[in-house]
Parts: C-alpha cells; sequence; structure tokens
C-alpha cells in the first residue's frame, strides 16, 4: 500500500475537461528538467511520447519485453503514465483502487474528469505537479505505485 505523507497547502486549480491540466501551482523549467531526469530512470520501462495526452507530453510505458494484458493498469497500449510539458508539469497514472483512494485522500491528485467512461478506467487520476526535491519524491513513490500496478495488471511479480 501507497505510504506517503499529506501535501501541503491548498490543491492546485486543474481543468475539468480535456485536456486535463494544472493551471496554477506549476514548476520552474528547471524543476520540472530535475523532475523528469529523476522519473525516467525506473527499471522495465521506456521513455516515449505519449499516445494520449497532450502534444510535448511523455509517457512512461511498459517494456515489451514484460508481460502485458493491457487492459487494468494502463490509460492506453502499455502507458501507465505521463508527464505533461513544463507549462503544466503535472502527470496522469493508472493506480490501484487502494492507491487511488490514498493520492485522492492525501491530497496529491484528483480523479480525471472523463474517468469510468469509455476506455478510461474510475482509477486514473491527475497527479500535481512537484514544487521541490521532497514532493518530487512523494511523486516518485506515486509512479512507482503505478508501475507497480501496471505489472500486476499484466500478471509481472511486482
Amino acid at each position: 500500500m501507497l505510504n506517503i505523507p499529506t501535501r501541503e497547502g491548498e490543491r492546485p486549480e486543474t481543468t475539468n475537461t480535456n485536456p486535463h491540466e494544472q493551471l496554477t501551482q506549476t514548476p520552474s523549467a528547471e524543476c520540472h528538467q530535475l523532475f523528469k531526469d529523476k522519473l525516467f530512470h525506473f527499471d522495465e520501462v521506456s521513455r516515449r511520447p505519449s499516445i494520449i495526452s497532450v502534444p510535448g507530453a511523455e509517457a512512461l510505458w511498459l517494456n515489451e519485453d514484460q508481460v502485458c494484458n493491457c487492459t487494468n493498469g494502463f490509460m492506453i497500449g502499455r502507458e501507465f503514465a505521463h508527464i505533461h510539458p513544463a507549462y503544466d508539469g503535472s502527470l496522469h497514472v493508472a493506480l490501484s483502487e487502494n492507491d487511488f483512494k490514498t493520492v485522492i485522500d492525501r491530497q496529491w491528485g484528483e480523479q480525471h474528469p472523463l474517468a469510468g467512461s469509455g476506455p478510461i478506467p474510475d482509477t486514473i487520476a491527475l497527479v500535481y505537479a512537484p514544487r521541490n526535491i521532497e514532493e518530487m519524491d512523494t511523486v516518485l513513490k506515486i509512479v512507482d505505485a503505478s508501475l507497480m500496478n501496471a505489472k500486476a495488471a499484466s500478471g509481472v511479480a511486482a
């Protein structure tokens, strides 16, 4: 189960339509780049352009050599998370029900406005952009939980 602290401060403003984006409390370009440098170091994951998000968004994609039923645990194909460009800095992640509830309850994110409609699972969350190094560590834990969820959905031992 995901163990994260409660996020400090007010929740940022976001859109309530597609594209689902963060409008306030966005990171500096330097902070965004530092976070992306940390984000794309997970084993068994490839960095690719997102195939479901806005132009410039980068996806975390479960590698092709991993077993994948590519249904629960993913947004599309093998894409289980993506980060938006620097003007926004937030991420979308596919989570287990328990981890999704933790992210919402601890104020690190919100449900995607289209979640539960069509092919978008109920547990797709927008995770707010990290504002500092400490928050980067927490958001990386959330992304790791999304990776573990993708592996579990694929039948890969976590």
